[in-house]
């Protein structure tokens, strides 16, 4: 029987019934939309429309529909439930008789579905948490193992200055720990209840709104009815909160399939995440990379279909809102799959430290350096920068580096020059001389690994209180 069919004289056309129905995809929230009717059920009993057996029996059924759902996977192919609130109800009047139909009294699907989806976005948000602190810890474990090695970084693809490698991995720790407070911010905002709040006026029964709340943990209810019903920024928000993050894991990704190329050779690919080529027996192909690439394409393309059924919409539930379940389900899937295994390629890459340490003292890269050496013997910057920069053009002409040219030729270009300036040109000294918080001194990035552990343990702990 639907829940809805009492002053409709014909049925559904049978097509129609298929294609609008929404089981199909929203039995994943089984388990939400039955921890959010035990709530409501023990409401109806301190409102005394239930009584206590019958309390007892519907949470028996409730209870036992989510074991069969998790012993069986079969139990869900059901072709008369149109949407996951209806296949519980005809789940519990099988097993209960009709006082299952009492469960419903009160509420409306426009706030169940409102609620249950509120918990699903919080669920997922607490699990991208944890994977996004996995990941970090990863990334800090290697910049901590390779804490003495040095590689370019680079300012419009070309080569700038040099880093400490454990450096570089520690800009991309820096954009997840935002991606994981933006996270948590969302779900701040979130964790309020929409139950009581009806199809879209409020309960007509006197239900007990901050208990049904604390028994979902929920941090307090909605405050108007209409906005409960209708509101889905909850998922605009994480959607938006989730197409950031696979922005920067495709910044990660096309970074470390240019390190890996031949013309860098900084990385090699981890073979366990790599496939080979069909035609060239010699190729090893960046998959993993790739597909990471490619696939936050469709979370933002997600984030932008969320923002369009939403855009024109008035208050309050229209059916249009369903069209948001599937965008918001299919990118938590794809960060939810996607992070563990961009965790397990950190693992697994292999950094060629050599490589990188020579490609650090070429190019110039300790020209900044040398204008800073100027700097501290007087030079305005702005000269120090014009006499570094001559001395460029005449090591271009020779195909040499800075530390080639001799004090005598420095000299003619600026009396500050002295012997110490070779020191000032060593890697070592480059990297000593970014002595600033947030800087590549190797002390300086020894400090931010510390504080960087400290953030990733807090994100676990807050993890672990929400579990």
């Amino acid at each position: 029987m639907k829940m809805w069919s009492g002053r409709f004289r014909q049925p559904l056309d049978p097509d129609f019934e298929r294609w609008q129905g929404s089981f199909s995809f929203d039995q994943r929230l089984l388990s939400h939309e039955l921890a959010a009717s035990g709530a409501h059920a023990r409401a109806l009993k301190n409102a005394g429309v239930v009584s206590a057996d019958e309390l007892i029996s519907i949470l028996r059924g409730l209870e036992q529909i989510g074991e069969r759902a998790t012993a069986s996977p079969a139990f869900l192919d059901d072709g008369e439930a149109e949407d996951v609130h209806h296949f519980v109800e005809q789940q519990l009047v099988a097993l209960i008789g009709e006082a299952g139909y009492k469960l419903h009294s009160g509420r409306s699907r426009n706030e169940q579905i409102a609620t249950d989806l509120r918990l699903y976005v919080r669920a997922t948000i607490d699990q991208l948490r944890n994977e996004l602190a996995e990941l970090c810890g990863v990334l800090a474990d290697r910049a901590e193992q390779d804490a003495d090695a040095a590689m370019p970084a680079y300012t419009h693809l070309q080569r700038a200055e040099p880093v400490l490698l454990g450096h570089w991995l520690l800009a991309y720790v820096e954009m997840f720990l935002r991606d994981a407070e933006r996270l948590a911010d969302c779900r701040k905002r979130l964790n309020i209840c929409p139950l009581g709040s009806g199809a879209v006026a409020g309960a007509t029964l006197p239900l007990d709104r901050g208990l049904m709340a604390d028994n979902l943990g929920f941090n307090g209810v909605t405050s108007n009815s209409i906005d409960a019903t209708s509101d889905r920024d909850f998922a605009l928000e994480f959607v938006n909160a989730l197409s950031l993050l696979a922005l920067h894991l495709s910044r990660w990704a096309e970074e470390m399939i240019l390190f890996s190329s031949q013309e860098y050779t900084f990385l090699g690919l981890p073979e366990a995440y790599s496939t080979g080529s069909s035609a060239m027996p010699q190729k090893k192909n960046p998959d993993l990379l790739e597909l990471v690439r490619g696939k936050s394409g469709r979370v933002m393309g997600n984030a932008v279909a969320l923002m369009v059924a939403v855009k024109g919409l008035p208050l309050a539930y229209n059916k249009d809102l369903q069209e948001t379940q599937e965008p918001l389900f299919d990118s938590s899937d794809t960060l939810l799959q996607m992070l563990p295994l961009v965790t397990g390629w950190m693992k697994a890459v292999e950094f060629h430290q050599e490589r990188m340490h020579h490609a650090a003292q070429s190019g110039f890269m300790n020209a900044w350096a040398g204008a800073t050496y100027l700097v501290k013997r007087g030079v305005p910057s702005r000269l120090a920068h014009e006499r570094i920069g001559k001395a460029v053009k005449i090591c271009i002409e020779r195909n040499c580096e800075l530390q080639d040219l001799p004090l005598e030729e420095l000299q003619s270009l600026s009396p500050a020059f002295d012997q110490d300036f070779y020191e000032s040109l060593k890697l070592a000294s480059v990297l000593a001389v970014h002595d600033v918080p947030g800087g590549t001194a190797p002390s300086r990035v020894r400090h931010a690994l510390g504080m960087t552990r400290k953030r990733i343990e807090s994100i676990r702990e807050e993890a672990h209180a929400h579990a």
